[in-house]
């Protein structure tokens, strides 16, 4: 699957010349800063969750980028550092599945000593295997996708026949190795997972962990986004709390994108992320960098920027630096805000391919 991709050099960015970055606050046209970078460290899963990798369109046949193609660790490592020269303070591994990258912990510790919190989003389905090695590594939190504990609608939706007790033992290995809270996302999708929201509320109170609620979003081309399939945020708060009474609390930092929501009685917390219906625009802090060194500024882009070249054409690092403050600085997306069924429609990049 193609993506459009900009070209950038080490004197221009977007056919206007680079100006050197001075060392000051980074703000984009609407006056955000750059706090959060997610790096999709591979195009690969071993599930093809309907909402993100349809098997009818990743299939066999599918070709996915050949290993010299994706970013070495050694090429992650450096982008990382200029970003948090540049005032990231948060770095999310994601994929597809970031666990089928062979020797992910080395990665890991090699991120872990430029200070910024470092996370990992994963399926699950590998974590008793390496939940262990990422904690010694240097990883400080982890977040599990789960979209249901009903075996024949986690086995549907995930379309790999993968169990879901497999999931909830990587998930107990995670904490069992010092990860706590674990966050579990939840996509939630009418006709489909709906009537399970509640279930999974009760499930997991009480358990230390923190259950987030996730509007299926239209990202991407080959999901079948439609609004109808949507169950707004407030309607999941709303049928919790008609079971377990609900009081809102405060994010815990600007930008954060779950609401959060605890339970009164105090068997702790859950979230919502609500994209479609409320959108955050005005505060997203994230830039993404592609598996094979593209950086994209929204979620929902239709293109992105080139930084492999520079990597791989002798560029230094405040070339670098430079490049990605003025793509940060020309940064104007608004996708969810300004969402309409036909923009719905258009080309995206692939979450298997940006991170999520």
């Amino acid at each position: 699957m193609s993506h459009k991709v900009i070209p950038i050099s080490r004197r221009s960015v977007l056919g206007a010349p680079v100006p050197r970055h001075d060392g000051g606050a980074l703000a984009d046209t609407l006056g955000r800063p750059m706090r959060d970078l997610r790096i999709s460290v591979t195009d690969r899963c071993n599930f093809r969750c309907t909402y993100c990798m349809p098997r009818e369109v990743f299939d066999a046949g599918y070709k996915f980028l050949a290993h010299e193609a994706i970013l070495s660790f050694e090429e992650i490592t450096r982008l990382a550092g200029i970003f948090v020269g540049l005032g990231v303070k948060k770095i999310r591994l994601t994929g597809g599945e970031p666990l089928l990258r062979k020797d992910l912990p080395r990665l890991v510790e090699m991120l872990a000593p430029l200070g910024a919190d470092l996370t990992l989003t994963t399926n699950g389905s590998s974590l008793v295997k390496h939940a262990a090695a990422l904690k010694l590594a240097g990883l400080n939190r982890i977040t599990v996708s789960l979209d249901s504990l009903d075996e024949a609608t986690f086995r549907a939706m995930n379309d790999a026949d993968f169990p879901v007790a497999k999931v909830l033992d990587g998930i107990a290995a995670a904490a069992n190795a010092g990860f706590s809270p674990v966050k579990i996302n939840m996509v939630v999708k009418r006709g489909v997972n709906g009537d399970q929201i509640v279930d999974a509320a009760r499930y997991w109170r009480d358990s230390g962990h923190i259950l987030r609620f996730i509007e299926f979003m239209d990202v991407g081309s080959t999901n079948g986004w439609r609004m109808d399939d949507v169950i707004p945020s407030a309607e999941v708060v709303r049928r919790i709390g008609e079971a377990f009474p609900l009081e809102p609390i405060a994010a815990n930092y600007a930008g954060e994108v779950a609401g959060r929501w605890r339970y009164r009685d105090g068997a702790g917390e859950v979230g919502v992320i609500s994209s479609v219906t409320q959108a955050f625009c005005r505060d997203c802090n994230r830039m993404r960098l592609s598996t094979e060194g593209s950086l994209y500024t929204c979620l929902f882009a239709q293109q992105g920027y080139d930084l492999k070249s520079l990597l791989r054409g002798g560029a230094d690092d405040d070339a670098i630096r430079d490049s990605i403050a003025a793509v940060w600085r020309a940064r104007g997306d608004r996708y969810s805000e300004n969402r309409t069924a036909e923009t719905a429609k258009k080309p995206k990049v692939e979450m298997s391919y940006i991170g999520g």
